[in-house]
């Protein structure tokens, strides 16, 4: 489970601005915000690694192209799960590495066969370049495929379809407005941006205002922003922040406070611009 927030198209410095936490096992290998090395004729991509299933939750390439990912909270059936899925966190990398427009790939994604050998799933692509974002899901299943142009305005991604009004979401979306309000037309600076609270916010929901898909004490446990609890299967819960601000001069700067093998929290941060194509790591 993940939650992003982002801000498109509608603040005169900053064409994108976006947070987001990956919720996910501790346990599962990962590989921090870093540029991949095996791009092999492709854009060169930046982003973090699952390295169990080699997909990404959340990345860009040095061409302006980005893409992030959440899962869809359902109940699958026991024959259900005993069936082989294609991962998930490989969409977002057949989008950036495609030469595909953002509506190219998504046409492709609606038309394709197959797509139900994903488990449910909401996926943002944009180019940064031709100023164009599209939200696709294959959910509800009854639907197949849908892809929708991104308004512009401000938006929250959680595991329901894009803008549903969760408690969690609503408070996401709201405290992000508060600091867009707060910078106004100005330049919202990164060490301001990733000191806010609202992406290390624990605060959880009344049972009664929960989605009640899952049993009531997990749904209890990911009513939160920031996720934090244990389980069988051992500790899961947000594992990584990342804050992505782009700026109309081309200058994008990526961000991300990951926990490491070590269960320490490290920050990193890249800063590349397109028009320059120039890389500055921190």
């Amino acid at each position: 489970m993940c939650i992003g927030v982002f801000i498109w198209k509608a603040h005169p410095l900053h064409p994108l601005i976006l947070l987001s936490n990956r919720d996910e096992y501790h346990n599962r290998p990962t590989t921090p915000l870093s540029w991949w090395d095996d791009h092999h004729g492709h854009p060169i991509i930046l982003g973090g690694r699952d390295d169990l299933a080699g997909g990404t939750w959340l990345a860009c390439t040095s061409t302006g192209k980005l893409a992030f990912l959440t899962n869809v909270r359902e109940l699958t059936s026991s024959s259900e799960s005993s069936q082989p899925k294609k991962s998930r966190g490989d969409l977002p990398l057949r989008f950036l590495r495609s030469n595909k427009s953002v509506e190219e790939f998504a046409d492709e994604l609606v038309k394709e066969d197959g797509v139900e050998e994903y488990n449910g799933f909401n996926l943002i692509i944009a180019d940064l370049r031709s100023m164009s974002m599209f939200y696709i899901t294959n959910r509800p299943k009854s639907d197949g495929v849908t892809a929708t142009p991104v308004s512009p305005g401000i938006h929250v991604l959680s595991n329901a379809m894009l803008d549903t009004p969760w408690p969690k979401a609503l408070r996401l979306r709201k405290s992000f407005k508060s600091i867009m309000d707060r910078y106004g037309e100005g330049e919202v600076p990164l060490k301001e941006l990733r000191e806010e609270p609202l992406m290390k916010d624990s605060a959880k929901d009344d049972e009664s205002k929960l989605p009640r898909i899952y049993p009531p004490e997990w749904e209890y446990q990911l009513s939160s922003i920031f996720v934090d609890t244990q389980t069988p299967l051992g500790r899961y819960g947000t594992r990584s922040t990342s804050t992505l601000i782009v700026k109309t001069n081309g200058e994008w700067t990526f961000s991300e406070k990951y926990i490491d093998n070590d269960s320490l929290w490290k920050e990193k941060t890249i800063i590349f611009n397109l028009a320059k194509e120039t890389q500055n790591s921190i």
